[in-house]
């Protein structure tokens, strides 16, 4: 069956990506529904950080693009915050020279190289960038589906064919669990763990992946965000535990603090653990699906998935009403 033969689409995935991705076909005039299997307060979206810049995330070819797009729609998103989630925010990129960044820097406004007073660690880049309050931004992602004719359903499904059989058009945003449902094996969860505290008077935001002491499953940052503040983080490959680990916990907060000491003394007022589904490349595809009709996969953003969800979604999108 065409994808045109019936404005029917089912987008598979309740997480950011998964939502983008429906809101984009809704508003292309198609009658779209979504099942997830969690609530959306419930999917690994909710407890991202969630800074935009493209990281850890391939191919560098396609990213570039994807990210931009996504970040000319976050910032005519900042005009309303309180409604969104998203607000433009400074802070510093560490550790990272200017001219080693992608060709996609030069698209980024205002981005340049920091200075002693901005980050005295070494080279790094300073950026006035989207920073996404999710639980905020989910919701309205929602909301806008929902207000463009479009339906979400709590279900667990057990194999894309069962959405194959209720509409002509599956979109697969299943993230992890791609895993399983596709299958693919290349589908790694890369585990991170972040600590929530009070905000000390903590204004810009802060990122360092590795570092003097560091390993490559242990990184720096936070982010301010409403009644918060985000500390991270961890980047353990293949491991599934949702449980956040105490002593993990500490070594986050200590991290932090040495960048801002103030950070010490925070009140520790939550823990998030969420699984983030990595690929050797982000797979954007579509395909005709051993059942009969178009199925077009949409997974693998591993930690980027807030940084590149528009331009995906606005690529799977087309693909699947093509």
């Amino acid at each position: 069956m065409d994808s045109d033969a019936s404005g029917d689409v089912i987008v598979v995935g309740g997480g950011v990506v998964g939502l983008t991705t429906a809101l984009e076909l809704a508003r292309a005039g198609r009658r779209v529904r979504v099942w997830t299997r969690d609530p959306t307060a419930g999917t690994t979206s909710a407890v991202a950080g969630a800074l935009w810049w493209p990281y850890r995330i391939d191919p560098v070819e396609r990213v570039g693009g994807w990210s931009l797009r996504a970040l000319r729609v976050f910032e005519e998103l900042a005009a309303r915050p309180e409604r969104t989630g998203v607000r433009m925010v400074e802070g510093v990129q560490a550790d990272t020279r200017f001219d080693g960044l992608g060709s996609w820097a030069a698209e980024v406004a205002g981005l340049r190289p920091s200075t002693a007073e901005e980050y005295a660690g070494g080279e790094g880049v300073w950026a006035r960038l989207p920073l996404v309050d999710m639980p905020v931004h989910l919701e309205w992602l929602t909301e806008r589906f929902l207000a463009a004719g479009g339906l979400v359903e709590t279900r667990e499904v057990a194999d894309l064919a069962e959405a194959g059989a209720a509409a002509p058009v599956v979109v697969n945003c299943t993230g992890l669990d791609a895993r399983t449902l596709v299958p693919d094996a290349t589908v790694r969860p890369l585990r991170g763990q972040l600590v929530l505290v009070e905000n000390p008077g903590v204004d810009t935001w802060f990122t360092a992946a590795g570092g003097s002491g560091e390993t490559a499953e242990t990184s720096t940052y936070f982010f301010p965000q409403p009644g918060r503040l985000i500390l991270g983080g961890t980047a353990e490959q293949d491991t599934f535990s949702l449980e956040p680990d105490p002593e993990v916990a500490e070594a986050i907060v200590a991290r932090c603090a040495a960048v801002r000491p103030e950070i010490a003394k925070a009140r520790v007022i939550g823990h998030r653990v969420g699984l983030r589904p990595t690929r050797p490349e982000v797979r954007v595809e579509r395909e005709r699906a051993p059942w009969g009709g178009v199925l077009v996969h949409n997974y693998g953003h591993g930690g980027a998935g807030v940084t590149v969800a528009w331009g995906c979604a606005q690529e799977a999108a087309g693909l699947a009403v093509s």
